[in-house]
């Protein structure tokens, strides 16, 4: 294979657009005009240059039926091989290694769902191989996701992702070290997560918030006892003004 084949062999086009292998032409097209727009150097928002070529080279490679084929194929044979989940993670401890390998099953079966919504099947010996330990360290981890209902297990036996074990990764990932590394260190990035990693957040340095002085609250409400002692004197004034006339 040649240099510039090996260099097309570090991204997944289809990842890093995130549609499915078996995209249609029209889907393709559709989903580059989508991200397009919103890197395009021009865009002084969201613009990306990096992220705007490689999304220009995937899409010149899948939009071209020859050449989709020829990547396809060169992917099978060549790509990358991604390490098991377990070359970062400890899945062997008792207690943590069990919560580990509940959040390892769940983003595994998270990808497949971003990556392939109308397919995100996924079969026990995937699950097996992609987090690299036996099977019989599954059996209670599966067996919980199921009884949470984070998961869900077909007639032949492969699991999917529900909409609760969706919504449990997408608000827990900030919160859980554990789950944001095997998210980001799972998959090849999206376009939009790539962007996103490279531009600083907006939110980086906190905005001072400035508190009011709760000293001068006391002096307000001695103010305010005064003049309401002040009202038996002008009463009296008023009196005396009544009288003189």
């Amino acid at each position: 294979m040649s240099t510039a084949a090996a260099e097309k062999l570090t991204i997944n086009y289809y990842e890093f657009l995130q549609i499915s292998p078996n995209a249609d032409p029209d889907t393709i097209h559709r989903v580059y005009k989508f991200l397009a727009a919103r890197f395009h150097p021009d865009n002084l928002e969201t613009g990306d240059a990096e992220t705007f070529n490689n999304l220009k080279t995937a899409y010149d490679v899948l939009s071209d039926p020859i050449r989709r084929s020829e990547y396809d194929a060169d992917w099978e044979k060549e790509g990358p091989q991604r390490p098991p989940l377990s070359a970062g993670v400890d899945f062997l401890d008792n207690h943590e290694g069990e919560l580990n390998r509940r959040l390892a099953v769940l983003a595994v079966l998270y990808f497949r769902r971003r990556q392939n919504p109308h397919a995100p099947e996924v079969s026990l010996n995937e699950i097996e191989t992609r987090m690299g330990f036996p099977r019989d360290y599954l059996d209670f981890t599966t067996w919980y996701l199921l009884k949470k209902g984070y998961i869900t297990r077909a007639d032949n036996s492969d699991f999917t992702l529900t909409v609760a074990g969706v919504d449990f990764i997408e608000t827990q990932r900030i919160n859980i070290p554990v789950l944001n590394k095997l998210l980001t260190d799972g998959v090849q990035p999206s376009a939009a997560e790539s962007a996103a990693a490279k531009r600083p957040s907006a939110n980086a340095v906190p905005q001072m918030i400035v508190l009011p002085d709760m000293s001068v609250i006391p002096d307000r409400r001695c103010g305010s006892r005064e003049r309401r002692y002040e009202g038996p004197e002008r009463r009296i004034d008023t009196t005396d003004r009544r009288l003189n006339a």
